[in-house]
């Protein structure tokens, strides 16, 4: 039974913009690879300064991705993001049915 996830990453303010950008093909190619979907293109927010300092630094680019995927399938993808230098931090969560479906998800069933 595939769920719906969003992911947001924050990539290092201290990375070019086009090497930040880079991100979401490398986001989207993992994703393909798990055989997940994402629903939408990437939404990508640009560079926007922290409330505090993380990792001792004031500011990164911010993505969100609203993807459809089956449970574990994105395990790969969050241990690629955990192990790049250029993350921040990154945050995925199952959206509840009623969400997905306010959002417009389809969610396809076995």
């Amino acid at each position: 039974m595939n769920r719906a996830y969003e992911m947001m990453v924050i990539i290092d303010g201290d990375v070019d913009d086009p090497k930040a950008q880079a991100w979401m093909k490398t986001i989207s190619d993992e994703v393909d690879k798990a055989g997940a979907a994402l629903h939408d293109k990437i939404d990508w927010w640009g560079k926007r300064q922290f409330a505090y300092p993380i990792d001792k630094k004031p500011s990164g680019y911010y993505l969100v991705a609203q993807i459809v995927a089956a449970p574990g399938a994105l395990d790969e993808l969050e241990r690629v993001l955990r192990l790049a230098d250029e993350i921040v931090r990154h945050k995925l969560i199952r959206l509840p049915e009623e969400e997905a479906e306010r959002r417009g998800i389809a969610v396809p069933t076995a």
